[in-house]
């Protein structure tokens, strides 16, 4: 065991607690925007799907059920644009941060490979290459890598954690270069329904691939869209001949969504009102999260979608984690998604509303 966790770097998280432990002690008690767990209730009519499969004593398939693929196609038509989508370009997954994790080792990759993230990117994408003995490697320009034994180019648009989103003139740009050298591109969409100043699109927008799936998955998640992270709820969208074999891979492996899962998740993309309640609701709260540090003498720097400002005093990240940790406000540093962030936080919109009014008036003081 030892062997494969001599592989990992340490859990980030860990390092919080002692800032955590401050933050507790405000008289008026902790503010936590660190993590980004949703904390607002799962919509009713998810929860009675749930409930309704409860009575689900068999195994569950990989694939998931008929039901389940058709919900999963008509959203990424729906809402994605995508065109031309059948059974065979959809796979169900137990939430992304497990694709993620496995992925290198699903695809067979090891030594000699290498994958490819952004260079201020969720941590995940790293430890995958690691698990798998691949390489890793960061980049601010994917086209200006080296494509040669680069086998894995992951993109995250809108950014977790900068919020920064990929134009379609980018996107496009990107998967012709991708495809022009033969790497696979997987596409980290989970934030795409929470767009503030920019709309995000998708690699499977027939502007952006021209009509071909090919060498192109897209990964989409619940979890934030509808407050469905306790469900572990996410899906591929994509190349029929990438997520043939993983199929084939996940069922030795296992890797299935629980039934009642599978029936709340038909239910919850065939329902556009939560996700529109929902974005109203972290609406408000960046609006005030927002002006709040901008009034605390924070610059915010991308952050034009996502669940997230992205924000610096222009000190160490650790700093900044001290400073708000005294004022009972628990946030991320930076360097959690790479030494390029070491000079920023990123701060979570998801805090009950009364939290952050909170957070906004300890910030005023």
């Amino acid at each position: 065991m030892s062997a494969v966790s001599d592989r990992l770097p340490t859990f980030p998280w860990d390092k919080l607690e002692p800032y955590k432990k401050t933050a507790a002690a405000h008289p008026d008690g902790i503010v936590d925007l660190s993590v980004g767990t949703p904390v607002d209730p799962v919509p009713e009519l998810i929860q009675k799907a749930l409930i309704d499969a409860a009575d689900s004593p068999g195994y569950p398939t990989v694939w998931g059920t008929p039901e389940l693929r058709d919900a999963l196609t008509g959203w990424v038509r729906r809402r994605l644009g995508a065109r031309d989508v059948t059974h065979r370009h959809v796979l169900p997954v137990v939430g992304s941060k497990e694709l993620v994790a496995w992925l290198p080792t699903q695809l067979g990759l090891g030594p000699g490979d290498k994958v490819a993230h952004p260079r201020l990117a969720y941590p995940t994408y790293e430890v995958g290459a690691r698990l798998a003995r691949a390489e890793y490697e960061v980049y601010d320009d994917p086209t200006e890598l080296d494509p040669r034994g680069l086998k894995l180019l992951w993109l995250n648009s809108p950014s977790n954690p900068t919020g920064r989103v990929l134009s379609k003139e980018e996107l496009t740009r990107i998967v012709a270069w991708a495809r022009s050298h033969g790497v696979l591109v997987f596409s980290d969409e989970c934030y795409i329904e929470l767009g503030w100043e920019a709309d995000p699109v998708s690699v499977l927008h027939p502007d952006v691939n021209g009509g071909s799936y090919e060498g192109l998955v897209a990964v989409h998640s619940l979890s934030k869209r509808s407050n469905l992270a306790g469900y572990r709820a996410a899906f591929l969208a994509g190349d029929p001949a990438v997520l043939g074999p993983l199929l084939e891979i996940r069922k030795h492996g296992g890797m299935m969504t629980s039934a009642p899962t599978q029936a709340a998740v038909v239910a919850a993309l065939g329902d556009d009102a939560h996700v529109r309640e929902q974005r109203e609701r972290y609406a408000a709260r960046r609006a005030a999260l927002r002006a709040a540090l901008l009034g605390h003498g924070f610059r915010i720097e991308h952050s034009e979608a996502s669940l997230y400002l992205w924000a610096t005093r222009d000190e160490s990240c650790w700093d900044t984690v001290a400073h708000l940790a005294e004022r009972g406000i628990l946030v991320a540093p930076g360097d959690f998604y790479g030494p390029a962030g070491e000079r920023f936080v990123r701060v979570a919109l998801t805090a009950t509303d009364e939290r952050v009014r909170a957070a906004v008036e300890r910030l005023g003081q």
